[in-house]
């Protein structure tokens, strides 16, 4: 007898790794349980959104004590999951965009969102799918823990920077190729921790900095200042420091 086949959740991309996909698939319902499998990215929340949100604002002459700093700019989040970070950015009055390839996240995001009353475009696509569609360019780009889980890192860059209006910004966090990096994001967080799920991440797929700036050039951006992020295991708050040997955060311009 012949077996019915269902499309896979997930879109065929170059940027797009089937394996990577079935694991995120797996965690999609959890997306927002502060305890859940996603208790890191809770926890990272509030250090990146003030990282987003100041840098904006300086770059946009914004005033960062306003009720809606972000009013007017309009800004993608690329791999937006279930929509941990776009809601926030959406409630300091940006217009936000959020694209992920797997369509089980942009369910919970869209969901979760109505449920909040925000207002998100939330679409299932890719990156170079936006690209080759000539959508309008944005003034920020998100490109948030997402670079260490796609096929081919440079162009996956390249995309993103091209969604980047002239005067606008891309923002990038991602993880060192490190030793440090292996013995905590993989072995402390996912084996003795259990903060992951076991092969969420691949040291191979590691980012270090260097490559990093050199991509954000070739897609015709200006690197920032590559920014350490530090967890306090006590307190289960994130620091900014110059240790960039583990996870760490950086801004690009396009100028113009």
């Amino acid at each position: 007898m012949a077996h019915a086949t269902t499309a896979p959740d997930h879109i065929s991309s170059v940027s797009v790794d089937p394996q990577e996909m079935a694991n995120f698939a797996a965690m999609a319902d959890d997306w927002w349980n502060p305890d859940g499998k996603f208790k890191p990215l809770h926890i990272m929340n509030g250090a990146r959104i003030g990282f987003i949100k100041d840098n904006l604002c300086d770059h946009f002459y914004r005033d960062p004590e306003a009720p809606l700093p972000l009013k007017g700019l309009r800004l993608l989040d690329i791999g937006c999951g279930g929509g941990l970070l776009a809601e926030p950015l959406a409630r300091l009055g940006a217009t936000v965009t959020g694209v992920d390839a797997l369509e089980k996240n942009v369910k919970t995001a869209k969901t979760h969102a109505e449920q909040s009353g925000i207002d998100i475009d939330y679409q299932h696509g890719t990156i170079e799918q936006m690209v080759q569609a000539g959508q309008k360019p944005f003034d920020a780009v998100m490109n948030m823990e997402v670079i260490e889980h796609v096929v081919d890192p440079k162009t996956f860059i390249a995309d993103c920077a091209a969604m980047v209006r002239p005067g606008g910004m891309m923002f990038c966090s991602t993880i060192n190729r490190t030793a440090k990096a292996f013995t905590f994001a993989i072995v402390g967080a996912e084996y003795v921790l259990r903060w992951l799920p076991r092969g969420t991440h691949q040291y191979a797929k590691f980012i270090k900095p260097k490559e990093l700036t050199a991509w954000l050039r070739d897609g015709g951006l200006v690197p920032g200042e590559i920014v350490g992020m530090t967890l306090n295991p006590f307190t289960n708050a994130w620091s900014f420091s110059d240790d960039a040997r583990i996870n760490y955060v950086t801004t690009a311009v396009r100028e113009g």
